[in-house]
């Protein structure tokens, strides 16, 4: 067992194995829904108990010590056609994997990609235990950035990407209520969120074999967002999209979602800020992201069925 699986608090998780199948993690939601409603000391959102048709258990994957890894196969898209099984995944850090869970990802789902979200400071302390995936490429996307180091050589750029950091934090400082907003505001329009984001979807594109995966450390924001925008390409009703956004509060830890739960207004906020610079995410994905109306077409052939 890892140092960092130890550290890892698990109150509150539903992980581990569940041999009953579907009908006992629909068990296990509704009890942890009701168990929210019951101790959390702040309103938690949670979705229904059970999901949309095709992904009732909001595509919950029953790894040992990875409490919010989901697949979102099951997920209607484009012309009511679904998103493939065990292609697509959404997590918190890997680091936090058990040796059961690492062997599963290798040789059940073939992981071939991992997108790490996360800033240089987390990866020193929880990092991804690669070796265990001699095959997989690893990416580094970090949404966060405090500095242009390592992200761009252009100055104007590196400008931006400070000047905008440098806002954020006096935002972020405010007592202005609306933090989780500003923040996926943020997350979504900063040069670096862009630039992360552009990297995250360019390196589905390029992972025509196997399962790509992307992880923040909960999966929760940097990773939420993430998978609203693969979402959208794939033509997933926004109801659907909201409903696997506020489902990391059902998975996640007590920990994690009675001190910073999911807010359903830090995922409107993130969409009113694409639709007032670009019209819409699916726009600012073509715009912003320069992912082309072919690289749509493709991802949806790829993965839908």
């Amino acid at each position: 067992m890892s140092s960092a699986l130890e550290r890892y608090p698990m109150d509150g998780s539903i992980a581990g194995a569940a041999p009953g199948g579907i009908e006992e993690v629909q068990d296990r939601i509704a009890r942890r829904i009701d168990d929210i409603a019951a101790r959390s000391p702040i309103p938690v959102e949670v979705p229904a108990a059970t999901g949309p048709q095709g992904r009732e258990t909001y595509g919950w994957i029953d790894f040992g010590h990875l409490p919010n890894t989901r697949d979102l196969g099951g997920l209607a898209g484009d012309a009511n056609a679904r998103i493939k099984p065990g292609l697509l995944l959404r997590s918190g850090a890997l680091g936090f994997a058990s040796d059961a869970d690492l062997t599963r990802l290798r040789e059940a789902y073939h992981l071939a990609a991992v997108v790490d979200l996360r800033n240089n400071e987390e990866i020193i302390e929880v990092p991804d235990p690669m070796d265990a995936f001699p095959d997989a490429r690893y990416v580094h996307a970090d949404i966060l950035a405090r500095s242009a180091e390592g992200i761009t050589q252009e100055r104007e750029t590196q400008d931006k990407i400070m000047r905008e950091r440098r806002e954020f934090e006096r935002a972020m400082r405010s007592d202005s209520g609306d933090g989780l907003e500003q923040m996926y505001r943020y997350l979504l329009m900063s040069e670096t969120g862009m630039i992360g984001y552009r990297t995250f979807l360019r390196t589905i594109i390029a992972c025509d074999e196997g399962a790509a995966l992307w992880h923040c450390s909960v999966g929760r924001d940097r990773c939420g967002l993430a998978s609203v925008l693969i979402e959208t390409v794939l033509g997933v009703a926004w109801d659907d999209i909201v409903s696997d956004y506020l489902a990391t509060n059902i998975f996640a830890t007590d920990q994690q979602s009675f001190s910073y739960p999911a807010r359903e207004s830090a995922l409107l906020a993130a969409r009113a800020a694409a639709e007032e610079r670009y019209g819409g995410i699916m726009s600012y994905i073509n715009a912003a992201l320069g992912i082309t109306p072919a690289e749509v077409e493709e991802l949806r052939k790829r993965y839908l069925a």
